[in-house]
């Protein structure tokens, strides 16, 4: 007796049922799996944007919004700082490095950073082709940048002002790229980097005294004590510490994953008992042709493991079907970010808590079919043959 064979038969014998069973299981697994590549990639992501970085400096405003801004540029900043900023960040023996950003101009939606090539050490980012820039007017592509725009070095373009992608362009100041990045998957892939002095030049010297975000690295780990509350003491300064306002960011971010997350539990609840019912329901169905399998020699055990196997079947199926779903709605997750010079998140991200996944599914498999394959075991074969037809 060909006992796989045999449960794959017994399993779509009732496509409507089997269907129903596989769609919810399916449904349940993909949502965990979908939670579990985001948040990691998420998780991810941010930690590896924010090595190096220990304060973000930028003008009064909200500690969230200038690490949104100044690290991840995924927000409009609070506003300009003196560029002597710097200069006393640097004159701090708590301060091992200050790396300035200015902002304020875009290409095609990429924002364009005027900063130091201590910006490339910070990310520890190396040229794909070309050289770093050495004087103003000279930009260096991250590598998104450089897909999206086609452009190589030696092509020019001229910046759109604001930080949006309909600002007016800047005609009479054109970059002239000499640079492009190699792929890093942070968020210095789809940055256009340049000197602070193109930055002045385009906007006609008017903020050649100012930047926008100082990117600070601690010497010490006692900088963290003294050093934001003599930056939030200064006339028109504000420290974001990014440990702490990341950690409050994935709180918040973290209600929503909850309920997804719960909303898979549920599924996977509901197709669970699904699953116990269609099994109950089958074995009571099947008990004649249980019972010639016990005459034909089968053993308890054996008539007992073809219901468990219709289980693991099902569950075999939805694991494949759900790491699937959620390998593809992360990756559909991460067109609609690309597209919106987000987040960075990747289909094809693979993580070693997957493997947990059809563990999930094969053992929610047994435990539906428990009682059902019980009752098969303990079927009394001679009590059906007596019983009236």
């Amino acid at each position: 007796m060909n006992l796989p064979r045999l449960a794959w038969r017994y399993l779509w014998s009732q496509p409507l049922t089997a269907g129903l069973n596989l769609l919810l299981l399916s449904l349940g697994l993909g949502a965990v799996t979908f939670v579990l590549l985001v948040s990691e990639q998420i998780d991810s992501g941010m930690r590896r944007d924010l090595a190096g970085i220990d304060l973000v400096v930028g003008a009064k405003g909200s500690p969230m919004q200038i690490m949104l801004a100044g690290v991840f540029h995924l927000d409009v900043p609070t506003g300009n700082i003196p560029l002597a900023t710097v200069d006393a960040l640097r004159a701090n023996r708590l301060v091992a490095r200050v790396v300035p950003a200015s902002l304020g101009d875009t290409l095609r939606g990429f924002r364009i950073v005027g900063t130091t090539a201590d910006y490339l050490d910070l990310y520890q980012s190396r040229l794909k082709s070309g050289r770093a820039w050495t004087q103003p007017m000279e930009a260096v592509l991250g590598a998104d940048a450089a897909r999206a725009t086609g452009l190589q070095p030696s092509d020019r373009f001229a910046g759109s002002h604001g930080l949006g992608e309909t600002g007016e362009a800047h005609g009479h100041h054109d970059y002239t790229v000499v640079g492009v990045l190699a792929p890093t998957g942070g968020v210095i892939d789809r940055l256009v980097l340049t000197d602070l002095a193109s930055v002045w030049a385009v906007h006609d010297e008017a903020r050649r005294d100012e930047i926008t975000f100082a990117l600070v690295s601690y010497r010490s780990p006692l900088a963290a004590i003294s050093l934001p509350r003599w930056v939030n003491a200064q006339p028109g300064l504000q420290a974001a510490a990014p440990a702490l306002e990341t950690a409050r960011l994935l709180r918040m971010v973290g209600a929503g994953t909850e309920v997804l997350r719960g909303f898979g539990a549920v599924l996977l609840l509901a197709a669970g008992l699904s699953v116990f019912v269609a099994l109950l329901h089958s074995v009571r169905a099947r008990q004649a042709d249980l019972a010639m399998l016990r005459m034909l020699g089968a053993p308890p055990l054996r008539v007992a493991a073809l219901v468990s196997l219709e289980a693991l079947i099902l569950a075999a199926l939805a694991s494949v079907i759900g790491l699937a779903l959620g390998h593809g709605l992360a990756a559909v997750l991460g067109t609609v970010l690309a597209a919106q010079q987000s987040l960075r998140i990747s289909g094809v991200w693979l993580s070693p808590w997957e493997a947990a996944i059809p563990v999930i599914a094969l053992g929610l498999a047994l435990l539906a079919a428990a009682w059902p394959t019980w009752r098969a075991f303990r079927l009394d074969v001679t009590a059906l043959l007596q019983a009236p037809r």
